[in-house]
C-alpha cells in the first residue's frame, strides 16, 4: 500500500480525494475514507488535495499511524 488515510479523515470525510484519484481506488467507510492497496497506483493526487492532510505514504506513518494501515486492510479484506 502506498498511502494510508489516518485520523484526521475520522468524521470529517471532506472527499476531494475521490475525485482526484485516477483509478478510482478510494472509497468511503463509516467513519473515514480508504484507500484500496491492490488499486492505488502510487500517484499522489490524493494527498495534494486533503484539507486534513489525513493521507501519508506508508513508509512515512509514525507508530500511532499504524492502526489506520490495518483498519484499511480489513476494509478491503487484504491479508
Amino acid at each position: 500500500m502506498a498511502f494510508v488515510i489516518t485520523q484526521p479523515c475520522e468524521g470529517e470525510q471532506a472527499g476531494e480525494c475521490v475525485t482526484v484519484c485516477p483509478v478510482d481506488c478510494i472509497e468511503q467507510g463509516k467513519d473515514q475514507y480508504y484507500i484500496n492497496p491492490d488499486i492505488c497506483i502510487d500517484c499522489g493526487a490524493c494527498v495534494s488535495v486533503c484539507p486534513v492532510d489525513a493521507i501519508v505514504e506508508e513508509y512515512e506513518m509514525r507508530p500511532e499511524e499504524e492502526p489506520y494501515l490495518a483498519k484499511a486492510e480489513a476494509f478491503f479484506g487484504v491479508e
